[in-house]
């Protein structure tokens, strides 16, 4: 695995900007109005933040003219279908030097970050589908990071906020050699198996989930093990491995009835969890052990998946919707560099976004 990871930040600023910083925002969804509201009490605290200027969702883009949860609640009453603005068709009035605040989990809006890097517009993202996804759009961003003198803020793609990118990165920067790392990467997941105890379904376990807010509206999203795969792929890559998805051997919990079922069977079809699932149960509680969706990577490749842990296991502990990531290296062969906290939620995700923005508005 190499020893050289991209730094986060590039030796030389972005040029051509004048005037003052502007902020933007793309999503106005749970993430996005977290945000707005953290933003907000920031600014009343007198914090120095750019000034947001304007907010976009799929549907139509709105100025904020000092009045952010105005503009967001505008943005929000436009009509789903109704026709409008692509959501960064106001990005092209952006200067070097303004912060772009990608709050969405699009695929298209992913897939400009590079461009706006490239014209010096610093990112700050939640959006996995950036260096989550394919292998040439990670190493297009970190081309045009460097290249466009931007800085590219991802700190809440995985753990939101949690310090796993910066750690990893600090350890690369540092000369030390990441030999794996492994990690319980989705809170939903976490929760499901700090929750289920063989006793109840695990399906009304996971319809309790999904009234919390804890899954996707879809659970089958979180079932797949898609999106530990994107966290995962992303660690890799901070840690300097160059590794393509198809490399990631994702085994979902998804039976292939369940993942096949219209949306309107979808309750109905989640029973088909139970058996297999009460089966693993067992066969772990059985060897003293216990149940945890984890991902990892190492030299000899990647995976994501159930995993049976045997007690005293790094990544058991935790409550809730905490991550866990155990970090192996030269400096941490013996016992890992453990990282824990909340992994999931809103609120901490918003957080790690106007962190990055302030270290960017900081210099």
């Amino acid at each position: 695995m190499s020893s050289v990871a991209p730094l986060d930040r590039p030796r030389r600023k972005p040029a051509g900007g004048r005037g003052a910083v502007r902020l933007a925002l793309l999503g106005t969804g749970t993430v996005g109005s977290a945000f707005v509201a953290r933003y907000q009490s920031l600014r009343a605290r007198r914090v120095a933040l750019p000034t947001l200027a304007w907010l976009a969702n799929s549907r139509a883009a709105r100025a904020c003219g000092g009045d952010p949860a105005g503009a967001l609640a505008q943005a929000n009453a436009v009509p789903r279908g109704a026709p409008g603005l692509q959501p960064w068709a106001e990005t092209e009035g952006l200067r070097a030097g303004d912060v772009l605040v990608d709050a969405t989990a699009s695929d298209a809006v992913a897939n400009w970050h590079a461009e706006w890097l490239a014209r010096g517009v610093h990112v700050v993202t939640a959006n996995k589908l950036g260096r989550g996804a394919q292998l040439a759009r990670a190493q297009a961003i970190d081309d045009a990071r460097h290249a466009g003198g931007a800085v590219y803020g991802d700190s809440a793609t995985v753990g939101a906020g949690l310090p796993l990118l910066s750690s990893l990165r600090a350890l690369v920067a540092g000369g030390d050699h990441v030999h794996a790392v492994e990690g319980v990467l989705s809170g939903s997941m976490a929760w499901l198996f700090h929750r289920y105890d063989g006793e109840r379904p695990f399906s009304a376990c996971v319809r309790e989930a999904r009234a919390a807010g804890y899954t996707e509206p879809d659970p089958r999203i979180d079932l797949s093990g898609e999106d530990v795969r994107r966290k995962l792929l992303i660690l890799a890559r901070s840690a300097g491995l160059a590794l393509c998805a198809e490399r990631v051997d994702v085994a979902p919990l998804l039976p292939e009835a369940l993942a096949a079922a219209p949306a309107e069977a979808l309750d109905d079809a989640l029973v088909l969890l139970d058996a297999p699932l009460r089966v693993r149960f067992e066969q772990a509680r059985a060897a003293g052990e216990r149940l945890c969706f984890v991902g990892r990577f190492d030299a000899q490749g990647a995976s994501v998946g159930l995993r049976s842990l045997p007690a005293g296991h790094p990544l058991l502990g935790g409550c809730g919707t905490d991550n866990r990531v155990a970090i192996r290296s030269d400096r941490y062969q013996v016992q890992p560099l453990l990282i824990q906290g909340p992994g999931a939620g809103a609120e901490v995700t918003a957080a790690a976004l106007l962190d990055d923005v302030l270290r960017i508005a900081a210099g």
